[in-house]
């Protein structure tokens, strides 16, 4: 019994030896309390330097663990960073509730354009229902390229769109006796949708959920901020902890016009003409935003994606949709017009119009009442173009240098109203590389 009580002293001073020795070389704490919790942090003693999220979550006002989770008071790591939420990413899909939810957050009402969430995880890049439905027609596995199936289940009510579908099942091939290429492509080429860990090759690097859009990351997959614990020569990091709504066509094309999916092989097929090595690799524009095989106007290739595609086009809308055809409308008359019509405008009346708040966020260009924007066939708003002086000005969202669009009325173009695929301005208007 006397041997147990010594043992067990001993054990008791050796712990409590560990904790003072913990905090005797842990550094000095730094502590904060946000006001949405009132409760102190003090993950700022470790990251010190840490890049603030973005403007509208200002540290001071959310701090850390209201988004990341962990334990607040802790400065061991390892004790620290127990209970993370999507590990590195609260943003990931399987998380995102808890840690960007609520009405006055990212799961409000469509009303107050404050459904993110939802719009997210239904759109099709969240789903990859497209690809699924068509890999499927293609080998005889469905009549159509209706998609029943997604990544995950969903089901969606109300279905406002005619082009949506109500609900979409989890695509698993051996459950509905697919065949092998489907089965195939189950295995080897769910590689980007929004839930899908990319891979970890040059051009492809980015984070995953709400993230992997919002979250720069640089064609090498390396830190560029000054958080001391992150390893600024290891690949896969963001370039910064950030969130943004300046989506450059890198963002884009993690995803985008990096190889080609070949049926035949059921492989994903990497361009050959994209560098492999270096630090950092290099960035060239006019070689990464399309493959050499392509043709493009010189707008697009100067403007980034965002610049033509609406948020409803990008994110989705809250509807289920069996192709990103059933969801993207913008096309040239949209900003350009046609020989009888202008484009479509629409004067800001509203102080509570979301395009106030987007304009805020993205920083590039401003908005007052009763400013005249661009206004899509589906009612959406382009903030970033505005009506002045009668001419169509184009704030790009990413650079932020204007421009004038040129308009297609009065003009000798050649443009037909119901031929509005870029491949018809190509033939007037290719840019040569």
């Amino acid at each position: 019994m006397d041997r147990k009580i010594i043992l067990a002293t001993l054990a008791l001073f050796l712990i409590s030896a560990s904790a003072v020795l913990v905090q005797l070389n842990a550094p000095t704490a730094k502590s904060i309390t946000p006001t949405l919790t009132g409760q102190p942090e003090l993950c700022l003693t470790c990251h010190a330097g840490i890049e603030e999220i973005s403007p509208s979550h200002p540290v001071q006002t959310f701090g850390c663990v209201i988004c990341h989770g962990g334990n607040a008071l802790a400065l061991d790591q390892n004790l620290a960073h127990s209970g993370l939420r999507g590990g590195k990413n609260p943003s990931d899909f399987s998380v995102v509730e808890a840690s960007c939810g609520g009405s006055e957050c990212h799961a409000g009402t469509p009303e107050d354009q404050r459904d993110h969430i939802q719009r997210a995880v239904s759109s099709i890049q969240g789903t990859y229902a497209g690809a699924i439905a068509q890999v499927r027609r293609s080998f005889g596995a469905q009549p159509d390229g209706t998609a029943h199936y997604g990544i995950y289940a969903l089901t969606d009510n109300p279905v406002v769109s005619p082009h949506a579908v109500p609900a979409l099942e989890k695509f698993d091939p051996a459950k509905t006796n697919d065949p092998l290429p489907v089965k195939n492509f189950s295995d080897q080429c769910l590689t980007c949708h929004l839930t899908a860990e990319p891979n970890s090759q040059p051009y492809l690097y980015r984070s995953t959920g709400c993230a992997a859009c919002h979250t720069p990351y640089a064609s090498d997959g390396l830190y560029r901020g000054d958080d001391p614990t992150i390893d600024r020569a290891e690949a896969g990091h963001a370039t910064a902890h950030q969130l943004t709504t300046k989506l450059t066509y890198q963002t884009c094309n993690t995803c985008h016009n990096r190889g080609n999916y070949s049926l035949k092989q059921m492989a994903f097929l990497p361009r050959p003409d994209l560098p492999t090595s270096g630090a950092p690799l290099p960035e060239d524009r006019l070689r990464d935003y399309y493959q050499p095989i392509g043709q493009f106007t010189q707008c697009e290739w100067e403007l980034d994606c965002i610049d033509c595609h609406t948020s409803g086009e990008a994110m989705g809308d809250g509807d289920l949709y069996s192709s990103k055809l059933d969801i993207q409308y913008v096309q040239c008359q949209t900003c350009h017009g046609t020989l009888t019509e202008l484009p479509e405008t629409i004067t800001l009346t509203d102080p509570n119009d979301v395009e106030f708040r987007r304009a805020r966020l993205n920083g590039n260009y401003s908005l007052q009442m009763g400013d005249t924007v661009l206004l899509t066939e589906r009612g959406e708003k382009f903030g970033s173009i505005k009506l002045v002086e009668g001419r169509l000005r184009q704030t790009p969202k990413v650079s932020g240098e204007p421009y004038e669009i040129p308009l297609v009325k009065d003009s000798a173009c050649l443009q037909k109203p119901n031929e509005q695929a870029s491949h018809y301005c190509h033939e007037c208007h290719a840019y040569q590389r």
